[in-house]
């Protein structure tokens, strides 16, 4: 049994980060950049590996991406919004005063 490799990429002039097995790109979380800021704007992994935890493995990825630049994320992408309403541990990523627009607070 082979095990896969599964690596996280910025790729900006597509203005997201993919996600590869193996070397074959199975999704992406697109991103529009500001200074300072990144916002998340949608999430897609290909159908044939949905279910397999790539999302979060994206995501969680992207996430710290932007805590290594100092950024911070505006989460306009379901799939983002509710990742880190599930893993508090990135809500600082989130401006205080944009939280309660985004149905995130400190309390999940």
């Amino acid at each position: 049994m082979t095990t896969a490799v599964t690596a996280v990429h910025d790729v900006p002039e597509r203005d997201r980060f993919e996600v590869e097995i193996d070397g074959v790109l199975v999704g992406f979380v697109q991103y529009r950049r500001r200074p300072g800021t990144i916002a998340f704007v949608h999430t897609e992994i290909d159908p044939g590996h949905e279910g397999a935890g790539l999302g979060g493995i994206l995501v969680s990825a992207a996430l710290d991406e932007v805590r290594r630049e100092g950024a911070q994320v505006l989460p306009f992408c379901p799939f983002v919004r509710s990742y880190i309403s599930r893993h508090p541990e990135y809500l600082d990523l989130v401006p205080p005063e944009r939280r309660a627009a985004f149905g995130l607070s400190a309390g999940g």
